[in-house]
């Protein structure tokens, strides 16, 4: 089959759809990405011309595919401890409340990455049998069953400190070489939720000590970026920490956080 190619109306069409189903701002210069990323789904079909595929999301016959094309568009790059200072933070957050219940949510957590390091640190400083607790939320179901599994490629554990990786990770033998495993009392401290954060109407995951939503605003256009802050902020504790990437701000976007340190947001009335 020949390469294909997405007209500009085409992609008009699916800019639209993933920005009413996902709050995704897919501006042009991602047009390339887009055709990269759906090919496949068109060859699948049989398919020649994106207005096809576009025509067979937008029936509504087949919602399962609809949330294939979701995923494919919504995955981002992950590392494990990526911006390393959020877990210096967060291991000083967790010694100061030691012996309190702490809940962290994970909002964007793709493949699992940023969960289970945040649930290393955690273990690390408070220790397993300590009350803590973690939700990681995606858009993409694709996603969170690979995070759920915690089963990665070995060149994947870069980013993971020696002793964690021994104490917390379960290295592939055999049939398995050249991969590890999320190690399963970690696995078993994080609850996956599949959560759509423009649209969290009657979500009921409790109130959060921390939420992490990292390099995910920068996807979303200034009105999509208040009304997912408006939609997660119910849900942060009083006295509880808000973080973003290193490329992103909450400036101009909400009014309830102010700046505790670079990246990192409280409610003007909480105490540093």
């Amino acid at each position: 089959m020949e390469s294909l190619a997405i007209s500009d109306q085409e992609f008009v069409l699916f800019q639209r759809l993933i920005y009413r189903l996902a709050g995704i701002n897919l501006t042009a210069g991602k047009k390339l990405l887009l055709v990269g990323r759906l090919a496949s789904r068109l060859r699948y079909h049989g398919m020649t011309r994106f207005g096809e595929y576009y025509r067979l999301l937008a029936s509504g016959d087949h919602p399962t595919e609809v949330q294939l094309m979701v995923d494919l568009l919504t995955t981002h790059e992950t590392y494990f401890f990526r911006e390393p200072v959020h877990f210096d933070f967060l291991r000083e957050f967790a010694a100061s409340r030691r012996g309190m219940p702490i809940r962290v949510w994970s909002g964007a957590c793709s493949s699992g990455e940023e969960p289970y390091s945040i649930a290393m640190e955690l273990a690390e400083t408070l220790g397993l049998s300590a009350p803590w607790e973690i939700v990681a939320s995606d858009i993409s179901l694709t996603e969170l069953e690979r995070a759920k599994h915690g089963h990665y490629p070995l060149g994947r554990a870069s980013g993971i400190a020696p002793e964690l990786l021994k104490a917390y990770c379960l290295k592939g033998v055999r049939s398995q070489e050249g991969t590890f495993l999320i190690g399963k009392p970690l696995r078993d401290r994080i609850c996956f939720r599949q959560l759509n954060l423009t649209d969290l109407a009657g979500c009921d995951i409790g109130l959060f000590d921390v939420i992490f939503l990292r390099n995910v605003m920068i996807y979303f256009d200034l009105e999509t970026k208040r009304k997912v802050m408006s939609n997660m902020l119910p849900y942060l504790k009083r006295d509880g920490v808000f973080i973003v990437g290193h490329s992103e701000t909450l400036n101009g976007i909400t009014d309830e956080l102010v700046l505790l340190r670079p990246t990192l947001y409280r409610r003007p009335e909480s105490k540093p």
